[in-house]
Order: structure tokens, then sequence, then C-alpha cells
């Protein structure tokens, strides 16, 4: 039996290497042709031609897959370590290794729990980063310019936005269209952001004020997008306060997380960014009636507190009229008083003029007492001069000459000392006097009658050139002399009649009006 084995084996043909690989792969893709395999996905990594490799396993088995770069571009789902998914393609081999894989055309989850779980996790991640931080959240702007919206430029989402914005507060809206749903949504909506991120940097008055992220309902695969972690990056680094209005209510995605403010649906978001119009003026016009109302009421007040203190000053021009009748009896009383102090200290110039001695004889006086002084100051230098004499021709027999030199030069610098004294207190002594005699002849000029012309005043003489102080020493058609400060005239006294001028002057005078 042996023999007939071996008789066999060796008439097998004789086939390559190459030919059997070809052969067992053309085999395994007739096989199993598509097929759909669920499995964990395990070191997924992307090739740099863009080709994609990964490992599906089960808790038993493990199968390689790969996808081709024009597959892997149109994937929906980004394969992540430890992601429960459903691989569509076909089973082939790798000659290369001596092994089969799986080439795949389609990755999709399996079931949405995988999705739920996946979101869960991703969320506990960044939340741990602190993306969802309540502090780091920024207030929305009460009066913006420009609204950005990131969304589909077609579809009632956009229309609905615009709408609701130009019912409430018409401001200008700038649209950054993006796809929100597909493989690359997510990337078109993260450039979305950071591109009016780069606006606002560029131009401030050029970029928005506030940013809306926006989308209709849609199953958990369709809100995807919204989920991937570029996209919430770029939501949180944006620094334009962001609203997120993705899907209906019910429908939350983690940019909702770190949004600075949440929308249930676009038409919310569009009420949150902007505030109603009508309601601002509404408030203007009630202010202004409230402001109008209160000033009315403060003038009204004012009003009574005028009225009340005028009743209690009294009239002004009653009050005026008193103060006007008081100054003219002050005035009347006041002129006499003035007369009669000028006349007193007039008279009293002319005591103290009487006693001061004559000008001339004081400086006659000082001449005098100073050439005497001179005079003795001169015996007196004389006087020492011969004592240093004496003295020298007395001691000349007993000293040396050279001491007896010394000596005389010491007296004599004494000598010069006690003269140069002598000198400066005569020429202080001089200067004294001088301005004293300045002092006295300033009196005496201002107390002159010839000053006291220059003020207005008239000297009255008798007959026999006599001063007259009273009027109780002239008689009637007495002639006297008045001088003035120009000249002197003659004048003749009627005393009965100024007297009786002067009673009907004054009876007069208290009947006619003040005013």
């Amino acid at each position: 039996m042996e023999d007939k084995l071996d008789q066999l084996n060796d008439n097998l043909p004789e086939i390559s290497v190459s030919e059997l690989s070809n052969q067992v792969k053309f085999t395994v893709e007739t096989a199993f042709g598509r097929v759909r395999v669920r499995g964990e996905i395990s070191r997924p990594k992307k090739a740099a031609s863009g080709h994609l490799y990964l490992t599906l396993k089960d808790d038993r088995s493990v199968i390689d897959g790969v996808c081709w770069r024009g597959n892997a571009q149109r994937l929906t789902v980004q394969p992540e370590e430890g992601m429960d998914v459903i691989c569509t393609g076909k089973i082939t081999t790798y000659p290369m290794q001596s092994k089969y894989q799986m080439v795949i055309e389609k990755i999709e989850l399996a079931g949405e729990g995988a999705l739920l779980k996946l979101l869960e996790e991703r969320r506990k991640k960044l939340a741990d980063e602190g993306l969802f931080d309540r502090d780091k959240k920024q207030s929305l702007p009460k009066f913006p310019k420009i609204i950005g919206v990131v969304t589909s430029p077609t579809g009632s989402v956009i229309r609905d936005i615009i709408h609701r914005i130009e019912d409430r507060f018409p401001l200008r809206v700038i649209i950054w269209p993006v796809l929100v749903q597909g493989n690359k949504a997510a990337e078109q909506i993260a450039s979305g952001i950071e591109g009016f991120e780069k606006l606002k940097e560029i131009d401030p008055s050029l970029g928005p004020d506030v940013l809306i992220v926006a989308r209709g309902g849609g199953s958990l695969e369709d809100l995807w997008p919204f989920n991937e972690e570029n996209v919430v990056r770029a939501v949180f680094n944006s620094t334009i306060p962001l609203i997120s209005a993705i899907g209906h209510e019910t429908d939350t995605t983690l940019i909702d997380f770190v949004a600075d403010v949440r929308a249930p649906t676009p038409t919310a978001a569009a009420e949150l960014a902007v505030p109603v119009r009508s309601d601002f003026l509404s408030r203007v016009i009630e202010n202004e009636r409230r402001l109008l109302s209160s000033i009315n009421r403060s003038l009204n007040d004012f009003k009574l507190k005028l009225e009340g203190f005028s009743r209690g000053l009294g009239d002004p021009d009653r009050i005026i009229e008193e103060r006007a009748q008081r100054f003219d009896y002050s005035e009347r009383r006041l002129f006499p008083q003035i007369k009669i102090f000028l006349e007193g200290k007039e008279h009293l110039v002319d005591q103290v003029a009487s006693r001061l001695p004559a000008p001339e004889l004081q400086i006659e006086k000082k001449i005098s007492h100073l050439n005497i002084q001179k005079e003795r100051l001169q015996n007196f230098s004389h006087r020492k001069f011969e004592i240093i004499k004496t003295e020298y021709d007395n001691i000349s027999n007993k000293f040396h000459v050279k001491y007896i030199s010394q000596k005389l030069e010491k007296y004599h610098s004494d000598l010069d000392r006690l003269v140069d004294r002598k000198e400066k207190a005569l020429v202080s002594l001089l200067e004294n006097f001088t301005v004293q005699l300045t002092n006295i002849d300033r009196l005496l000029e201002a107390s002159s009658f010839q000053r006291t012309l220059d003020r207005g005043f008239v000297l009255v003489r008798d007959e026999n050139d006599i001063p007259v102080f009273e009027s109780s020493h002239l008689h009637n058609d007495q002639l006297i002399k008045l001088s003035f400060q120009d000249g002197s005239s003659n004048a003749r006294i009627i005393k009965e009649v100024a007297e009786k001028r002067q009673r009907k002057q004054q009876s007069g005078t208290q009947q006619e009006s003040l005013f």
C-alpha cells in the first residue's frame, strides 16, 4: 500500500510557490466573495500612502484588514482602538507573507450601543482635560453687530436663523457653508470655526461677535461629526462666544458641553444671539415718559418751595427802598461828622506845628554839634600824637631804634583805626540826622495848611487877617478873606439871610421823596 502511495506522489506535477499562492488566493476569494465581519478594532494605523491598516479580533481569533486609500477617504467612521465595528469587504490572501486578510470597503459601528459607549468614553476624556469647565465659558454680548453661522447653506436651518434675526434685531449675518453630515463634515466644521477666528484677528470690525453652529435633527450617526474631537477642540479654542444648536431639544452632542451657550433649536439660538428690538424701543419710550414725569414733579416741587421762600422773604422792592432810605439818612449824618473830624485833626496839626522848632534852627544846631564833635576829634588826635611823640622821645635813649620803630608803627596803626572808627561813627550820625530831618520835613509838609487847601478846604480870615474857626465869631456884613488852593478872594457875610435859607432847605428836605 505504501508503495502505491509513493508511486502516486511521484506522479504529482511540480508547481512553484507563486503558482500555489495564486491558486490559494483564487480559491479563497471564490469561496467567500463579499462578507460582513464584526469584531473589535486593534492597532489601527494610517500609512503615508493613505492606506489604512488594522486588526479585527474577538475573544478567540484575529484577522488582519486593509482599507485602500480611496475607500479610507469615504469612511463615515474613523477607526479607533477598541471600537466594536462591522466591516464589509472581501477575503483575500497576501502571498508575500503567506497569510489571509480582509480588504475593507466599509466600516460601521456595531449598533447604537457602541456609538453611545464611544461617545461616553470621549466625553469623559475631554471632561478630564477641563474642556467642559463652566469657568472657561464666555458671556454673550448684549448688542452684537455681526453674527457668524457655521451650517449648511441649504436647508431650513439657515432660513430659520436669518428669519428670526430679521424679526427680532436686524443685523449683518455671515454664513460659513459646511457639510453637516458625512466623513468630511467634521473637518469642514472645525475649519469654519477657525476661519471666523482668523477673520476676527485680521480685522475686528469684519469678524463676528457671536458664532452659531447649527444643524437640524437626525440620528446619532447623522450628528456624529459634532462629536468628533477636532470639532470639540475648535469650539473650546474659539475666543468668539459660541452657541451650539444641534438637532432637536432631546439631541445632545459633545459641542453642547463645550459651547458657551446651548440652544435647544437653531431658532432658539437666533433668539439667544440677539435681543428684541421692539422691547428695547418700548423700554426707551417708557423710560422717557417716566423721566419727563419725574422732571415735571421736581419742577412743581421747586416751584412750591420758591413760592414759600418768596412769601417768607417779603417784597424785594420794598426791602431795597427801605435800605436806600436808611442809606440816605446815614449819608446825611455822616458828612457833618466827617467835617468835624477833619477840623479837629487840622487844629491838632496846627498845635503840633506851632510847638515844633523851625527846620532851619534844627539843621543849624545839628551842624554846630557836628562841628564841635569834629573839632574835639581833631584835638584828641593831636593830643594823642603829642603823647606818643613825647613817649617816643623819652624812651628813645633807653631802647633800641628797631624796637622804638615797631612801637611807633603800632601806635600809628592804633591811631588810624581810632580815626577810622570816629569817621564811620560821624558818617552814621550824619545819616541818622539826615533821615530825621527828612521825616520832619515830610511831616511839616503834610501838616501845612497848603496841603489842606489842596484837598478842597478853604481858609477863612477876618479883616485883620486872623483865621476864623467858628461861625459865631462872624457877624452880618463882615468882610472876610477866603484862601483857596490857587489864590484868595474877598467875601461879605450875610448871616440872617443864610440862616433863613438853611431852615427853608431843611424843611424842604424833610417833605420831598427820597427816591
